[in-house]
């Protein structure tokens, strides 16, 4: 089955945003309020999704209903919390636990 249009767009901005492509999932629902795209992407490139101040994923959100307003769907965009990353400490975490050792 072929996605619509309005997906490959989504899929295609996204991809070309973020540092690994490859974890780009882009889920489609219809609910009462119309189709709603959610967005799921690599921990670490949240950060690229969403911008400063949300002007990314904001303006991501104004493409989509205007693609929408064309295809008469109304299109809604949810980002997805991103799963932690486990097994990665960070600087502070590792300073931290020296520090424990040491007493």
């Amino acid at each position: 089955m072929d996605k619509p249009i309005y997906i490959e767009v989504l899929e295609t901005i996204v991809k070309n945003l973020v540092n690994n492509p490859d974890h780009v999932k882009i889920t489609r629902s219809l609910d009462e309020l119309g189709v709603l795209l959610k967005i799921k992407v690599h921990p670490q490139d949240m950060g690229l999704l969403i911008g400063r101040r949300g002007v990314i994923i904001n303006a991501i959100k104004t493409i989509m209903k205007a693609i929408g307003l064309k295809n008469h769907a109304r299109i809604n965009i949810k980002v997805e919390e991103p799963e932690p990353i486990t097994g990665i400490k960070t600087k502070t975490e590792e300073i931290i636990e020296e520090l424990k050792e040491q007493k």
